[in-house]
Parts: C-alpha cells; sequence; structure tokens
C-alpha cells in the first residue's frame, strides 16, 4: 500500500489492527460480558435475562417472536414456556390459545390448555365491560367531561389487556375530545402510541408523537425520552436510518427503565449506534454518538456496540466486524430489527471500505482483504459494486490487485477557484463603484414625508 505522494502514513498499522479489546486495547471484562450477555453476547441468548429488561405485552410477543424466529428448539420451547406463565399473570386469551397451540403439549401437561382459566377470565371480562359501559353511560348522561375521559380511558385499557387492539385505540383516541390540560393530552398521545406500536402503525405512532410535541407546557424529561424513543422506532421502521439515530441520541438518561413496555435503555444504544454507524460520517459519529455524554451511559449497557463504534471511528476495521458478527444471530431475534440487519450492516461494511481507501492513491488489495477478513476476489466485488455506485472514486487493476484512487484534477479545480473568486471581487468592487457615484451627485431616494 502506498501513501500519497510516496509517504508513508500512519494510519496504515492502525488500519490493520484488529483490535480484539477497546480503543485502548483494554479486553472487556467478564462480569461486563454476563451482565449484558442478553443483548450483546455471540452466544445463545440468555432468554430469562433478556425478557427481564420489558414488561406487559410487549414482553409476550417478544417471547413468542423469538419461538417464531429461533432455531433452536430448546429456546423456542424456554421463550414458549415463559409466554404462557406472563400470560397467565394477566386476562389475553387470545394470546394464551395462541401459545398452547405452538406449545403442542411438548412442554408437559402443566403447560396445556386450562380451559376452565379461559373461561373464568372471558365471564368477568364481559362483567367488567358490563359495568364500565352501565359507568360511561352516566357519565354521559351528566355531562362530566373529566369522567368521560376515565371512562374512555378505562375502556382503553380493559380492550388493551384483552388483546383488542383495535377497540383500545378507538378509546384512547376518543378521550382527546374530553382533555381539559396538556397533562391529559400526553397521556391520550402515550397511550395512542403504545397501541400504534403494538399494531405496527408507525404513521400514527409519528402523527401522536408530533401531537404530544405540540402542547403548550413544557414536557418532563422522561416524557421527552419516551416520545424520542417512539419517534426513532417510527424511523427505524420507515428505514429513515440518520432520522432514527438522531432521535435515539437525542434521549436522555431519565428514560431509565420507564417505558419497559416499549423498549429497553439497551435497545436505545444498540438501535441508536447500529444507525448511526450506518448513515453519519466521521465527524458526526465522533460529534454525535462518541462525545455525546448521555448516550454513552446506554452504550456502558452495550459493551460490544460501544467498541464496534470506536473501533470503527478508530479504523479498527476488523474488530468492529468481529463484534457485528457476534451480535448478529441475537439483532435476528429483535424483533424491531430482524428484517433490517442486512441492510445495515451492509452499509456499514460499505462506509469501511470507503473510509478504508480515502487516506491513499493506491492500496493493496491483498492487505486490505487481510484487514476486513475476506478473500481478494470477494473484496473486488465489493469495491466494484461501490465504483459503479460512484461512492468510490478509483479504478481496479485486477491483473496486480491495486486499487488506484481517481483524484480530482487539482490544477483545473484551482483556477476554476480563482476565476470564481476574480469574478466576485470585480462585481463587488463595480458594485462599491456605483453606491459611491450616487452618493457624491446625491441620488439617493429619501423617504416620503407624511403631512
Amino acid at each position: 500500500m502506498d501513501g500519497i505522494e510516496g509517504a508513508s502514513n500512519p494510519m496504515m498499522e492502525e488500519m490493520q489492527a484488529n483490535g480484539t479489546g477497546g480503543v485502548d486495547g483494554s479486553p472487556l471484562t467478564s462480569t461486563s460480558r454476563r451482565k449484558n450477555r442478553p443483548i450483546v453476547s455471540g452466544e445463545p441468548l440468555d432468554i430469562e435475562a433478556y425478557a427481564g429488561l420489558y414488561t406487559g405485552r410487549t414482553k409476550i410477543k417478544r417471547l413468542m417472536f423469538i419461538a417464531n424466529h429461533c432455531d433452536n428448539p430448546g429456546m423456542q420451547l424456554e421463550a414458549l414456556r415463559m409466554a404462557y406463565d406472563e400470560i397467565k399473570r394477566g386476562e389475553n386469551t387470545h394470546l394464551y390459545r395462541e401459545v398452547v397451540q405452538k406449545i403442542d403439549g411438548r412442554l408437559g401437561p402443566n403447560y396445556a390448555m386450562d380451559a376452565a382459566w379461559c373461561s373464568t377470565i372471558e365471564r368477568k371480562a364481559e362483567q367488567r365491560k358490563e359495568k364500565l359501559e352501565s359507568e360511561l353511560n352516566a357519565y354521559r348522561t351528566n355531562l362530566i367531561k373529566e369522567s368521560i375521559r376515565m371512562g374512555y380511558n378505562d375502556f382503553g385499557d380493559f380492550y388493551y389487556a384483552h388483546g383488542a387492539l383495535g377497540d383500545a385505540f378507538k378509546s384512547y383516541v376518543r378521550t382527546r375530545d374530553y382533555c381539559t390540560t396538556s397533562k391529559h393530552i400526553i397521556q391520550m398521545c402515550l397511550n395512542a402510541i403504545l397501541v400504534s406500536i403494538e399494531m405496527v402503525q408507525f404513521s400514527n405512532v409519528t402523527s401522536y408523537v408530533s401531537k404530544a410535541e405540540q402542547t403548550p407546557e413544557a414536557l418532563d424529561p422522561p416524557t421527552v425520552a419516551k416520545l424520542c424513543c417512539a419517534a426513532g422506532l417510527a424511523h427505524l421502521e420507515a428505514k429513515k436510518y440518520k432520522l432514527a439515530a438522531r432521535k435515539f441520541l437525542e434521549v436522555g438518561p431519565e428514560l431509565g427503565n420507564s417505558y419497559s413496555e416499549v423498549i429497553a435503555p439497551q435497545d436505545v444504544a444498540t438501535y441508536g449506534g447500529l444507525c448511526a454507524l450506518a448513515s453519519f460520517d466521521r465527524t458526526e459519529l465522533k460529534n454525535k454518538v462518541i462525545d455525546n455524554i448521555n448516550f454513552r451511559d446506554f452504550l456502558e449497557l452495550v459493551p460490544e456496540v460501544r467498541e464496534l463504534i470506536n473501533d470503527f471511528y478508530s479504523s479498527h476495521y476488523a474488530s468492529c466486524l468481529e463484534y457485528l458478527g457476534n451480535l448478529k444471530s441475537n439483532l435476528m431475534l429483535d424483533i424491531h430489527l430482524y428484517d433490517l440487519v442486512e441492510t445495515l450492516y451492509d452499509q456499514i461494511r460499505n462506509k469501511a471500505l470507503i473510509q478504508y481507501t480515502l487516506p491513499f492513491v493506491s492500496v493493496d488489495m491483498r492487505m486490505m482483504a487481510d484487514a476486513f477478513k475476506t478473500s481478494v476476489v470477494g473484496l473486488e466485488k465489493e469495491l466494484e459494486a461501490l465504483i459503479t455506485d460512484n461512492q468510490i472514486q478509483a479504478r481496479i487493476d485486477s491483473h496486480n490487485k491495486i486499487l488506484y484512487a481517481r483524484h480530482a484534477d487539482q490544477r483545473n479545480a484551482t483556477f476554476q477557484r480563482v476565476l470564481q473568486t476574480g469574478n466576485e471581487f470585480d462585481q463587488e468592487v463595480r458594485a462599491m463603484l456605483l453606491r459611491s457615484s450616487l452618493l457624491k451627485y446625491d441620488y439617493n431616494i429619501r423617504a416620503l414625508r407624511k403631512h
């Protein structure tokens, strides 16, 4: 590999480094690996620890998602067992029947269909619904706005608990006409956002995030953090990775575990970090991610994401790609990322290839292939695609396996800049001379005086 003007470049050794630990060379401790194993380890997912990060319906849906997409029968049954236990603590008989059908007797008689439990829950649900309808009708008759709002809100909670998400959304939205304070409007928006995320209707999420942000009173920090998370998920679903990264990076430490019915702090770090790597340039990565004090707290929860970001910025590409490889199997089991992983990984790898080639006039593709842990043939195909897409200005010597940068004509560019500067100077001088002539002969327009 030859540096510019043939001089040796100190980045060369750095680019070829594999970086087994952090940027400072220190390996990750075993304690931190165990603590964050549900999210970041290359080992099989610790389902119990992973599920412990969430509450409510999203916990059940994530467990069922793992059961549907995991190739390990043991993990499938463990996820279904935990989903079964979690559902029995609630009132959603529809999800219960779905889980029992998937278990199909593989977990023994304790996890078989409990028809008596279903009948009891459904009977109580009918009684509860009749009571709520009676109360709401009384509130409507008396025209008490706050009571009507609470009545619709109770109906929304009831439908949500029983899995009727469409009816829950309608009930929550109906409270809007009876909201009397900004706090009520924010609560309505958060409820609508929660149900919309469950229904995978992210256009509604964006709409209600905007409504909540437009309330006249200032939002408290935890609410701001929740809205940023919801907006980030909406952008992520729409594959707007840069916008998603910006929203996740705005999440403050006040979030904590307060939004566990939707997202965990570890997810904020993972989603935000990967979207930033895929869409940010080097300067943005440094200023908005690495130097972001608030986001650094989230990255501490997921050491491998933190290290791969630092390795990418430090040009330790082999180590960065190794971390990505370790994360991939677990990310494929994430309910929001599973169908985006390949796209994100391709974009991150392409950015690494582009960044690697920028400082040099010529690059030995054999050394570059070693740095990226790939074959020369495979690397050549990747570079061909990037050159075709005009992302790398270079040409390939296939015989000698050398990549030559195609730099712009510096002499011509300088000449054009000089001409442009001269023209601008000429225009400015002419304007100054014209103004001085007008002032000299008193050719200035005065405002008409009002009589």
